[in-house]
């Protein structure tokens, strides 16, 4: 794995030449905000050595280098999830790669369920800490010593400093905005009523099934992390909405402006 890693990471640098200030994933319907990018090289992902595929509508399958409020991205415009039957160090593939190119500082954004009674379908959460309930670890093996330590502290799973910034983006341009535990499972059904009232009551206010194994592995690396949440349906013990992927990507349209501001302001402002 390593290897191949190694080979990617070089294939990419070669296109790209430089090392980007930030590397950013779009989860579900937040496509987007790839239009914000100044593109100066798009990599399919079937083009890239060793990359994995992604199978998922809402998630494309291009990696874009570009300029965003003038920092260097990297922006991955669909990422890889468990439940498409990907091993779990497939789906973070992409994060030790952008360790190798040089990257410290990864945004990550996802589509998921409320569960706090203060959320709407549409509301924006930012991600303050998470819980992981998938059933492999990304770190389970035998560790990669150049990338990072056997035992990782977690204390800080996403970047203080970070979360404050955005925090004063959301204030100073009148965006609503929450924040929240996000817990992961791994899908790729929707939760039961049950599964929602397991999620709250285990101290969750919103649950997916991506984002956590890659700011686990980028924390192994030593990244500055910063998660975003779209609320797209909610759920609880008594609650049984019937709920969609169409109706996911719907909800994560219309939040897009918001995000967008958001992870614009972010870029631009955090050093």
């Amino acid at each position: 794995m390593l290897d191949k890693i190694k080979e990617t990471a070089a294939f990419i640098k070669n296109v790209i030449k430089e090392t980007p200030d930030f590397a950013i994933v779009l989860g579900s319907g937040l496509g987007a905000l790839k239009d914000e990018v100044e593109a100066i090289h798009v990599l399919e992902y079937h083009d890239i050595p060793n990359f994995p595929q992604t199978t998922v509508v809402g998630h494309g399958g291009k990696l874009i280098y570009g300029i965003l409020e003038g920092k260097k991205v990297l922006m991955m415009s669909g990422r890889f999830h468990y439940y498409e039957g990907h091993d779990i160090k497939t789906v973070v593939f992409p994060f030790r790669v952008f360790h190798l190119l040089g990257i410290k500082n990864l945004i990550v954004s996802n589509a998921s369920g409320g569960v706090n009674k203060d959320f709407n379908v549409g509301d924006v959460m930012i991600i303050k800490d998470h819980i992981n309930m998938m059933p492999e670890h990304p770190l389970r093996g035998a560790n990669i010593d150049e990338f990072g330590p056997r035992f990782v502290d977690m204390s800080e799973p996403y970047n203080r400093k970070m979360i404050a910034l955005a925090e004063q983006i959301a204030e100073e341009q009148n965006l609503k905005v929450h924040k929240g535990v996000y817990v992961a499972l791994t899908g790729p059904t929707f939760e039961t009523p049950a599964e929602y009232g397991m999620v709250k009551a285990i101290g969750g206010d919103a649950v997916g099934m991506s984002t956590v194994p890659e700011v686990i592995v980028a924390k192994h690396q030593g990244m500055d992390c910063f998660g975003v949440s779209i609320i797209t349906d909610l759920g609880g013990p008594d609650i049984a909405y019937a709920v969609s992927h169409e109706e996911v990507l719907h909800a994560a349209t219309k939040a897009m402006p918001n995000v967008i501001a958001l992870v614009k302001g972010l870029v631009k402002n955090y050093n």
